[in-house]
């Protein structure tokens, strides 16, 4: 039985417990405390008294001196001087009140300048809790990303199709070292979801009109048409530039979901192989480490990685008592992927085919190992070799390669 419940029962019984002599007030209080659970002597009070009795702890609210016109003043003075913390706002309260008054900024009675002019540091901070909760609130559900944001559709891995070519996922990778200051080199990481294709660009900065070249440059270099763009919402892909551009080129334009990195996994992947394997974590952010950079990605790096690493794709996956059992396709590299498929013309399959035969792995190799030497020396020149010699973030293939070499 609810509190309600029990005081509508008490009303019926109330009239004919006060008329009622000693025995039956005694059978009407057994009924009455019997059905509710409540205490006989709490019970005997209740019905004796017209007037609810007063619970125990509870007390008359209290008339607040610093009433709600106070409150609409104080937080108007809070907007004007920038938010302060109370004891910052209790010696504006005192000294710039009246001024603001006088200058028609603030609208009050003179009676809530003079509680305004008293009112101390912890009661400003606790009449203004909950103005910073509503605030806050607001602040956290606001938009943060652009309007065409909500245009531009997302798309997870498993929504691809993983047998047509042309859809292209893209990435940025920052080459700041351990600061985010200045300008510095980025590598602007291109890969095809079906045959893992691979093409690189270093961008000096994070400009959108750069990324927007670099994805002209990498798309120029890819053996086949461009169907989609896939990156993640990152401000230097995701733009109005690079957004116009695919309408103009008729390109789908889709984007990963806000911190779900594994709607992009096919770029994620290449970005450990392809680009953290071979520079590292360094900072590059001069003239010559990006040109040296820009010539390994559009040259030997692209050929070896397109025409002589094999990958090995996923077939299929599926849970069987509570295990993962996933089947793999036979490896093939990037180059015999495409010149199996038949989405692409003969002309360019012969074009590739001319490439592939004028190729000499190891030598690539070589170039590729000459070049990262080159790039480390860039670094080690510009940075000092004991600086270099206490970044810990170096891969171990760089440390291995590069101290080895310069010994």
């Amino acid at each position: 039985m609810n509190k309600e419940a029990k005081e509508q029962y008490m009303e019926t019984l109330r009239e004919q417990y006060l008329k009622a002599g000693k025995k039956e007030k005694g059978h009407i209080l057994d009924e009455y405390c019997r059905n509710t659970n409540m205490e006989r002597k709490y019970a005997i009070k209740k019905f004796s008294n017209k007037v609810k009795t007063k619970r125990k702890g509870e007390r008359k609210p209290r008339v607040q001196y610093y009433d709600s016109a106070v409150k609409v003043a104080l937080v108007r003075m809070w907007e004007i001087f920038d938010y302060p913390c109370g004891q910052r706002l209790e010696t504006l309260l005192k000294k710039e009140t009246e001024r603001l008054v006088r200058q028609s900024e603030l609208i009050c009675s003179q009676e809530t300048v003079e509680k305004l002019k008293k009112m101390t540091s912890a009661t400003i901070d606790r009449k203004l809790v909950h103005e910073k909760e509503v605030r806050m609130l607001a602040y956290r559900h606001s938009k943060r990303s652009p309007l065409f944001c909500h245009s531009v559709p997302t798309k997870t891995s498993s929504e691809f199709d993983r047998n047509l070519l042309g859809q292209i996922q893209i990435d940025f990778v920052e080459h700041c070292g351990s600061s985010v200051s200045g300008e510095y080199v980025n590598s602007l990481s291109c890969v095809d979801v079906s045959s893992g294709w691979w093409e690189g660009e270093a961008v000096m900065g994070k400009g959108q009109e750069r990324a927007l070249d670099g994805i002209k440059n990498t798309r120029e270099r890819m053996p086949f048409n461009w169907l989609e763009m896939h990156p993640d919402n990152g401000s230097n892909i995701m733009n109005y530039h690079v957004y116009e551009y695919a309408q103009k080129e008729k390109l789908q334009f889709t984007r990963s979901r806000p911190y779900k990195k594994n709607d992009n996994c096919f770029v994620e992947q290449k970005n450990s192989t392809h680009v953290r394997k071979i520079v590292g974590y360094l900072r590059y952010d001069s003239q010559k480490e990006f040109d040296l950079m820009n010539e390994l990605y559009r040259g030997d790096l692209r050929l070896f990685k397109n025409f002589f690493q094999p990958i090995i794709k996923l077939f299929s996956k599926e849970r069987i008592n509570g295990k993962i059992h996933k089947k793999y396709s036979t490896s093939k590299t990037p180059y015999h992927r495409i010149i199996e498929s038949n989405q692409i013309g003969e002309k360019q399959k012969r074009s590739l085919k001319k490439i592939y035969e004028s190729l000499n792995p190891a030598e690539l190799k070589r170039s590729i190992e000459e070049k990262q030497k080159m790039l480390y020396k860039l670094y080690q020149k510009k940075k000092g070799s004991r600086t270099v010699a206490a970044n810990r973030k170096l891969t171990p293939s760089l440390v291995s390669s590069f101290m080895m070499r310069l010994k």
